[in-house]
């Protein structure tokens, strides 16, 4: 296989990744925030690390279905819609989580929403996989949305 530079000066695709990487973030943050916040308002006792392993799994699922209906609406048949959705960003869906998850950690002690918290791990968020998915746009012509 042979090795070709990436062109990162490409002010088309940088737009176009900050877009799907947008779209990643928003599915993300409703599991992750949900979660967070169902745990936060209920008060039931449960470990912070299980707290935000949990909010990492839903962010997963709720950014896969939300990834999945934009490429249904896109008119892409929904088996078709959900390998897409699952394959091409779980790298950056899982970065983008973790990511977000110590961004509270460090700055909360964990598993905490405030409203000064929220924008902070969301930037992370969005820079984290950011790179990442205009390097795949780029490389392989892949992209969800």
């Amino acid at each position: 296989m042979i090795a070709t530079a990436i062109n990162w000066s490409c002010a088309h695709t940088w737009k176009r990744s900050a877009r799907n990487t947008a779209w990643c973030v928003l599915g993300c943050a409703i599991g992750d925030f949900g979660t967070i916040l169902y745990f936060q308002l209920t008060e039931i006792s449960f470990p912070v690390l299980g707290i935000m392993i949990l909010a990492i799994i839903n962010g997963l699922i709720t950014s896969i279905i939300l990834e999945t209906i934009i490429l249904i609406m896109q008119k892409i048949k929904l088996v078709n819609a959900f390998k897409t959705a699952l394959g091409m960003s779980l790298i950056s869906m899982i970065s983008m989580e973790i990511m977000m998850n110590f961004t509270d950690y460090i700055l909360t002690g964990g598993a905490i929403l405030t409203w000064w918290v929220i924008p902070i791990m969301l930037i992370v968020g969005f820079l984290t996989p950011w790179p990442y998915n205009y390097w795949r746009l780029k490389k392989y012509g892949i992209n969800c949305h």
